[in-house]
């Protein structure tokens, strides 16, 4: 990949800029924030804001942050777009209403009972969380250990059930498996590859001047949609992977 021709690289967060809910390294902050003095960067994912200012935003606060106008973030799988203009400053927001949530929430718990979900014996946060512009399921909670998390659904199995008939329950929304423990809840047709069309939009940066980075861009997963836009990706198999992508690219 020719990175000069690129105007735009999106990142998703989780299995590729970080581990799963934790923290960036030092190393992969240092070198988003030298990457951010060459390129304009997006990242999107699954996540709130809160997440995005404890996993992402935090790791980049040590770093002398010349580009940081050159940031912008999708929370929530591209359901809100900010951007830095002396402040984070939201661009739109596809908030689901009392209504919508009032469908969601009980059609979740059914599907959870229907699937032969059990509650954990030891959670860690809140199972079912409204992040505002989506509801997520997490198996284990929040705020549950990586290992604990990848040894829950390690083959999607558990959570796909769940989302097959959630899917038959409320086809209105979009559900999408997401994270390592996750469930995803939004609007229909509000995933990644909308989100990829609002930075177009935003942004003014053609499709064919962006590139998207991320660890499931395969059938079903969570960062697929955004291949379907047609945009250039590349799949890595985690941080480390990044980091070499990245490495190549700021020289």
């Amino acid at each position: 990949m020719d990175i000069k021709t690129k105007d735009l690289i999106v990142f998703d967060l989780d299995g590729t800029l970080a581990p799963s809910k934790q923290p960036m390294e030092p190393d992969m902050a240092g070198l988003l924030s030298k990457l951010l003095l060459l390129k304009k960067v997006a990242v999107i994912s699954g996540g709130g804001y809160p997440q995005f200012e404890r996993q992402f935003l935090g790791s980049l606060a040590g770093n002398d942050f010349e580009g940081l106008a050159n940031l912008a973030i999708l929370p929530t799988s591209g359901t809100r777009l900010l951007v830095w203009r002396g402040g984070w400053t939201e661009k739109y927001a596809e908030h689901l209403s009392k209504a919508d949530k009032d469908k969601i929430i009980p059609a979740l718990n059914y599907a959870l009972m229907a699937a032969g979900y059990s509650h954990p014996e030891q959670s860690y946060g809140e199972l079912i969380e409204d992040r505002g512009s989506q509801i997520t399921f997490s198996g284990l909670g929040q705020n549950a250990p990586l290992e604990a998390k990848q040894a829950w659904d390690p083959d999607r199995t558990k959570r796909q059930k769940i989302a097959d008939i959630l899917k038959e329950k409320i086809p209105e929304f979009d559900v999408r498996i997401g994270g390592t423990t996750s469930i995803d809840i939004t609007h229909r047709g509000v995933n990644k590859a909308y989100g990829i069309r609002k930075l177009e939009e935003h942004l003014k940066i053609p499709l064919e001047r962006m590139v998207f980075v991320g660890d499931a861009l395969f059938f079903g997963g969570n960062d697929y949609p955004a291949k379907t836009t047609g945009i250039d990706c590349i799949e890595v198999t985690g941080p480390e992977d990044t980091k070499k992508l990245i490495r190549e690219w700021v020289g």
